[in-house]
């Protein structure tokens, strides 16, 4: 059975990328006002470039039936060999979580999902049991209120410890069967680093890219494992919005090329 790790790593090796696009429709910022258009364009400019597209799923929820059904069409124009992850942010009480699962793997078929670990494991563990499909938890996010909670000092058996190191403990004795993951932001590079340190195997994804100003360059570095990989770095307006005119296609791609490259270079000159 192929699993999420294998179809991205094909992905990764065939495109030479670990840039992933995100997918985040805002009919205000688009030359084109048919979302599943704009998406299958940006699609078509950027699929030779990247390891992996990520809808949010807000945005197309935000356009109701259109937008559900706007996510359907852009699911389908995503070629089968390119993983999608459905950045849904799920976590309820298990009965709810095992639907949240149901919808998000089987209805939409995504991938690999986001999901955020506040409800504890029976919130995370339905999700985990599509062993085949990839579940990122949110650990250090990449928005200035993540200080609210997320780097709030916990008395644990060990020691003190801010909490998102205690999400990146737990997420490691969830994994059991290989298929976790974590969401680090790009704007916490020391934040990043560590988590690294504490799970050299776990795949990161990383977003605040471009719009959020995280450091590209940084986040390669303080995100890549000792192979030099087991890491996306995650954009998303800074590609889909790079022109607000026609020529948004051409400039969706530039930009792609642009990280693309910059990742590249980054990881060549760690050696990796």
């Amino acid at each position: 059975m192929s699993t999420f790790t294998d179809k991205l790593n094909a992905a990764s090796a065939r495109n030479r990328s670990h840039l992933v696009v995100g997918l985040d429709p805002q009919p205000s910022l688009m030359d084109v006002p048919d979302v599943a258009a704009f998406n299958r364009t940006i699609i078509e400019a950027t699929a030779d470039l990247v390891c992996a597209y990520k809808p949010q799923m807000a945005y197309f929820e935000a356009l109701g039936m259109d937008g559900l059904r706007a996510l359907e069409t852009t699911f389908k124009a995503i070629p089968a060999h390119i993983p999608v992850i459905l950045d849904a942010k799920r976590g309820d009480i298990g009965s709810t979580s095992a639907a949240y699962a149901r919808a998000v793997f089987e209805v939409w078929g995504a991938d690999a999902t986001t999901v955020h670990p506040y409800m504890g494991e029976d919130s995370v563990g339905p999700f985990l049991e599509y062993r085949e499909k990839g579940v990122f938890i949110l650990a250090r996010t990449s928005n200035p209120g993540a200080r609210d909670f997320e780097e709030l000092t916990l008395r644990t058996p060990t020691g003190e410890r801010p909490l998102y190191e205690q999400v990146v403990t737990k997420a490691l004795e969830w994994n059991d069967r290989g298929n976790v993951g974590l969401v680090v932001g790009a704007t916490a590079p020391e934040e990043l680093a560590r988590v690294r340190s504490l799970a050299p195997n776990l795949p990161l994804l990383i977003p605040g890219i471009g719009a959020q100003g995280g450091d590209l360059e940084a986040s390669v570095r303080n995100g890549c494992d000792a192979r030099g990989g087991g890491f996306l770095i995650n954009a998303a307006r800074s590609v889909l919005y790079a022109s607000r005119g026609a020529d948004f296609a051409e400039a969706a791609r530039a930009e792609a090329e642009r990280l693309r490259a910059g990742i590249n270079a980054e990881l060549a000159r760690l050696g990796a």
